[in-house]
C-alpha cells in the first residue's frame, strides 16, 4: 500500500507518526477537507501529468485550476492528466493518494504559487484516505520540489 511506503519515506526524518489516515475518503479536494475540518483551499492537491517523456507532479492549492496557457508556456506541451493506468505506474501512487513524496525514480515535482499564501498545508500521503500537515518550508523539504511555478488560476482574491 502506498501510505506505507510514504510512511517510510517519512520516517528517515522522524515524521511517520504525523501521517493521518481517516476512516472516511479523502482523495477528493472536497472530502479530504471535511476529513481534516479545513478550508477546501488549504489542501496541496497533486496533479499528474506527463511532460518532457516523464511524469511531471505539480502540487497547488485546493482551490486552484490548471491554466492551460501558463502550463504550455513552461513545459512547452498541452496540459494533459495522466490517466488513472499511467499515474500508477509513471507515478507510483493512485489516482486519489497522489503526493509528492515517495514517487517513483525520474519524476519532477513544481509547486505552484496558489500554495504560498498559506503558512500550512495538508498533502495526501499515498492513499484515498491520509494526508499530513505541513509548513510551506516542510513541503519543500520534502517534496524534492525543482522549483516554484505559476501555471495556476481560479484563487486569486
Amino acid at each position: 500500500m502506498a501510505v506505507e511506503k510514504v510512511r517510510k519515506y517519512f520516517s528517515q526524518f522522524g515524521m511517520e507518526g504525523r501521517v493521518q489516515e481517516f476512516e472516511v475518503s479523502s482523495a477528493t479536494v472536497e472530502l479530504a477537507a471535511r476529513a481534516l475540518h479545513c478550508e477546501p483551499c488549504r489542501i496541496a492537491k497533486t496533479l499528474s501529468f506527463l511532460a518532457g517523456g516523464h511524469g511531471v507532479l505539480i502540487v497547488m492549492a485546493g482551490d486552484a485550476k490548471i491554466d492551460n496557457g501558463k502550463f504550455k508556456a513552461q513545459f512547452k506541451t498541452k496540459a494533459k492528466m495522466l490517466t488513472p493506468e499511467e499515474v500508477e505506474e509513471l507515478i507510483g501512487h493512485k489516482v486519489g493518494g497522489v503526493c509528492p513524496f515517495a514517487v517513483n525514480e525520474g519524476v519532477e515535482v513544481y509547486l505552484d504559487n496558489s500554495l504560498r499564501r498559506f503558512e500550512m498545508v495538508f498533502p495526501a500521503c499515498g492513499s484515498g484516505n491520509s494526508a499530513i500537515e505541513l509548513t510551506i518550508e516542510e513541503l519543500e523539504k520534502y517534496s524534492g520540489y525543482i522549483s516554484w511555478l505559476d501555471v495556476s488560476k481560479g484563487w486569486e482574491g
